[in-house]
């Protein structure tokens, strides 16, 4: 009888050099005797590295962009030759790579910036995979390598694909009947994909724990653990506030709401496939395996035991009144919200009154710059940019206290579980 499978995903900061590469093989040597799958992101910061090559590219800058992948490839040198002998095949193989990268700059830019972004950056995961890969076999490990874009199939919304589930889920649940014959390891990238037109695509920025999830509702997995370079899912940055503790254990909705809010510890499309199949999730430590870590699963009686903080700096809050001294009414309303569609802007706060709509989002100059534009043909605008948004899940009568005192408050929105201000700097 199969034993059960486990998913597991290590990000970037786990595999960022050779030692750190040792250490996911003894994590995976302790569930040697299981069946996993496990999701690789791309080295240390090797898609910030990418994203300037793609701009490069965009920018008819090859030189610079051919200069940016050699960098890269430097970087991915020294891990190799710090785990391997320099004969060894893996070398081809991640030349190889980075030659069709290369390559991939003689091809004209696409007129879709994401096509083409998601067509460089995807080399990132493929690569880790590849060095990964080679290591586990020489240490010992029964490794399946598979290629994400074999299996995880969307559609053409490049850079924050739509899956389409049922193609993806057949794929998966096909192979898993073959990659588990022998108890091993299916190794695979996260983040990226195929899309309907057969051309590599990605799932958005920390989308590897989209993937873990995905896999893991397909194969009906016991289990996700997420390896971060955390003790687990904290109640606030620790960067921010010393007296920050982790959350042993959140439910689903608890996770999603931290996500949607702009807690980054996990991806917001990964919770919905776990909480569909009652698959419970962990954040746990790659630099402390040990570690209790946090767990996300249904139970929800934990969720208020203490208050959690998230920051978004560097925000912008705009508030729109129509010409006319009219009330914001559903007309007004639907042309907003169309033209913060079009501008693809993601809304962190809104509040309305009668003759004013006001909103949160991140401060990007050149979208902002349009988007007044836009706004302005039928509304007056106006916006303080550089704010910073805390927000407060299950909060106290003073927890906001220590981060308002000597700032004023713009704005400030309560519901029964969550407490958002608006504060300027200084």
């Amino acid at each position: 009888m199969q034993s059960a499978i486990r998913v597991f995903k290590f990000g970037g900061a786990s595999v960022k050099d050779a030692a750190a590469v040792r250490n996911v093989a003894s994590i995976l040597k302790k569930y040697d005797n299981q069946n996993l799958v496990v999701i690789l992101s791309a080295m240390g910061k090797t898609t910030n590295a990418l994203e300037r090559v793609h701009q490069a590219y965009i920018s008819g800058g090859k030189p610079d962009a051919l200069k940016r992948i050699s960098e890269s490839k430097q970087f991915h040198d020294s891990i190799l030759n710090e785990l391997f002998k320099n004969d060894h095949a893996v070398f081809n193989a991640v030349s190889e790579l980075f030659g069709t990268l290369e390559n991939e700059l003689n091809i004209a830019p696409e007129p879709s910036f994401d096509k083409s972004y998601d067509r460089i950056v995807s080399f990132g995961e493929r690569i880790a995979t590849t060095i990964l890969s080679a290591f586990l076999v020489d240490s010992g490990f029964n490794v399946t390598h598979v290629p994400a874009g074999d299996y995880i199939i969307a559609d053409n919304t490049y850079r924050d694909a739509y899956l389409n589930w049922e193609e993806t889920g057949a794929r998966i649940s096909k192979a898993g009947k073959s990659w588990f014959s022998k108890t091993g390891i299916v190794l695979t990238q996260g983040f990226i994909g195929r899309s309907e037109e057969g051309c590599a695509i990605t799932l958005g920025r920390e989308g590897s724990d989209f993937s873990a999830a995905i896999f893991a509702h397909a194969l009906n997995a016991a289990e996700v653990i997420i390896w971060k370079d955390v003790p687990g899912i904290m109640n606030a940055d620790p960067k921010l506030i010393s007296s920050a503790v982790t959350l042993p254990h959140i439910s689903y909705r608890e996770a999603v709401e931290l996500a949607y809010y702009g807690a980054t510890v996990i991806h917001p499309k990964t919770i919905k496939p776990l909480e569909n199949k009652n698959i419970p999730l962990s954040v746990k430590s790659f630099v402390d395996p040990t570690g209790a870590g946090t767990t996300i699963d249904r139970n929800g009686n934990d969720d208020r035991a203490v208050p959690s903080y998230i920051f978004k700096f560097n925000q912008v809050l705009l508030s729109i009144f129509p010409r006319d001294f009219s009330f914001i009414n559903e007309k007004n309303m639907s042309e907003i919200f169309s033209m913060f569609s079009r501008n693809n802007i993601k809304v962190r706060v809104m509040q309305n009154s009668a003759v004013s709509f006001s909103v949160c989002f991140d401060y990007e100059p050149a979208k902002l710059s349009v988007l007044i534009e836009d706004l302005q043909k039928r509304f007056m605008v106006r916006y303080n940019d550089s704010v910073d948004l805390v927000t407060i899940r299950h909060y106290s009568s003073n927890s906001a206290d220590e981060f308002t005192s000597g700032r004023k408050v713009l704005l400030e929105q309560k519901s029964r579980s969550t407490w958002q201000l608006i504060i300027s700097k200084g």
